[in-house]
């Protein structure tokens, strides 16, 4: 990604964010973060990764969202409609990341659990 990409980038990660923190109902009150944004280079069109804490119904949540994908689309052109001329399309998509790294911390950590019950078998 460019320079300008990332920037801009920055600038809807950030937005987002606040719309999302503020306005509850665009998540209906879920614990919702924005892991990443990926603009293309026309920045006319943006991939949101969504990182969703604790939520059991992942799909819904993320169907929600895209039901609510104008209205926090005409927010965010209201927030950054003075620093650019674009607001992109966006795109939603779930970002597990944050899953798979506290599932192989818990994998780690079984196996250093079994690896020092074998040395206590052993002394």
């Amino acid at each position: 990604m460019s320079v300008r990409q990332e920037k801009f980038a920055g600038l809807i990660q950030q937005h987002l964010a606040e719309i999302f923190q503020r306005n509850p109902e665009f998540v209906n009150r879920e614990f919702v973060t924005i892991s990443k944004v990926e603009v293309s280079p026309d920045l006319g069109y943006a991939k949101v990764f969504l990182s969703l804490i604790k939520i059991q119904n992942r799909a819904e949540l993320l169907r929600i969202v895209n039901l609510q994908s104008v209205p926090i689309r005409k927010q965010l052109a209201l927030k950054i409609r003075n620093q650019a001329r674009i607001v992109p399309e966006l795109n939603y998509i779930i970002d597990d990341s944050l899953d798979y790294a506290f599932h192989m911390d818990a994998v780690l950590k079984h196996v250093n659990e079994e690896d020092e019950r074998k040395r206590n078998e052993n002394h």
